[in-house]
């Protein structure tokens, strides 16, 4: 097989597309590419799921196993949680706080979060002190509204502020269409979450904060001698499960964040708008199942090997080549390798003079007509001014192919 690029081109100057180099392993026939352009996504043709949303990742390649409406905004209900333990452990990581730091139950904390709530609580005792480790574990485990709250007042000083706080670091590290209202996940109106970034969140987490990540594999935990069992159905099925957790509204249904190893490799899951909690674990069993036997690794590109070529203006070379940071591997359907294509986009043509290492673009990679893998791209070397003759020279060209582009668009 060998990657097969098409070549469009849009907006020019500001964007170009161009087609990759030929590559010696993949291929992919224009039938081919004429079958990709079914509206079907080619992983729905390999599975389903009764879920309204759902996205399924792999977490070594970045590659998208399977996609269902992930972008539909709907109510995160206790996801939201994981965005608030983000904040705490980004605020231990930086040395704002500790694990063994105090904060007191408020009356707010214990009576919309606690015991006289009805909701899901770690049963703090009014005007308690709970260390920050303790409040992790019960918001975790627990799922405890009561933890949360206690959590954003200490850190913040109101849990108004401290939502404030969960929307800024949540653009930060790169969540796009979500908004945050309280640290619970309680229903507002305005909460609302993506697929999209709730896998996002889940990835970023076990990346950066590994030693608090492993509180998510935690079976139980006892607070106010009270014992109680985590949420997360998926620690159940002997399916490598280690985190992250559940939710439920009346409007979104019953979801699930889930994030599991088999194999060496790990799978990250969300699941939203299934109608019971024993159909949201049954659908979470079936689509990491099938993760795990449908998809198989092929080797794209190398680290450090050429993916295309952009072109320069004004430089004393008329392009630059653009690499990958690390080598480009892709799961792909074992049963339906043939639906591969790919191109790089980059706004252009790049001024000179060019720095080496910069990123300029981005790489995707389609199975079918369904996105799997973004990847930036960098300029593989410098490239210096040219001379007035030079210069002028691509202007003349530039002003006359982009003349034609745009009659063709």
């Amino acid at each position: 097989m060998r990657l097969s690029c098409a070549m469009t081109e849009t907006d020019f100057p500001y964007q170009r597309t161009l087609p990759l180099k030929p590559f010696r392993k993949l291929a992919v026939s224009l039938a081919v590419l004429l079958l990709a352009a079914s509206p079907v996504h080619a992983q729905e043709a390999l599975f389903d799921t009764k879920a309204k949303q759902a996205l399924m990742l792999e977490d070594q390649t970045g590659t998208i196993l399977y996609a269902k409406a992930p972008d539909t905004l709907i109510e995160p209900a206790a996801l939201a949680k994981l965005m608030t333990m983000e904040l705490v452990f980004h605020a231990l990581k930086t040395g704002q706080i500790k694990i063994d730091t105090q904060y007191t139950v408020s009356e707010n904390a214990w009576r919309t979060g606690g015991a006289p709530s009805g909701g899901s609580t770690m049963f703090a005792k009014l005007k308690s002190s709970i260390s920050v480790g303790d409040l992790i574990q019960g918001v975790i485990v627990q799922s405890a509204n009561d933890g949360c709250i206690i959590l954003a007042e200490g850190i913040a000083g109101s849990e108004q502020k401290f939502a404030g706080m969960m929307n800024a670091r949540a653009k930060e590290i790169g969540l796009k269409n979500s908004t945050f209202r309280n640290s619970t996940g309680l229903p507002d109106p305005e909460q609302k979450v993506s697929l999209t970034d709730l896998v996002t969140l889940a990835r970023y987490i076990k990346h950066e904060y590994p030693e608090y990540y492993r509180t998510y594999a935690q079976e139980s935990f006892t607070w106010n001698n009270i014992f109680q069992r985590n949420r997360n159905p998926l620690l159940k099925l002997d399916i490598g499960a280690d985190g992250m957790g559940t939710g439920y509204t009346e409007q979104s249904g019953y979801g699930l964040v889930g994030s599991a190893e088999h194999n060496g490799r790990r799978y990250i899951a969300a699941l939203s708008g299934l109608a019971t909690d024993k159909e949201r674990a049954e659908e979470a069993k079936k689509i990491f199942e099938w993760a795990y036997s449908a998809f198989e690794e092929v080797n794209i590109f190398a680290e450090g090997e050429t993916i295309a070529e952009a072109s320069v203006f004004g430089g004393v070379k008329s392009s630059v080549p653009l690499k990958a940071h690390e080598k480009i591997s892709l799961l792909v359907p074992a049963a339906n390798k043939d639906r591969l294509k790919a191109h790089v986009e980059y706004k252009g043509p790049l001024l000179a003079p060019v720095k080496a290492d910069e990123q300029v673009g981005v790489l995707r990679i389609w199975i079918g007509d369904a996105l799997a893998q973004e990847t930036p791209v960098y300029t593989g070397e410098a490239v210096e001014s040219g001379d007035l003759q030079k210069r002028t020279l691509d202007a003349v060209l530039e002003l006359t192919t982009g003349w034609t582009r745009r009659l063709k668009l």
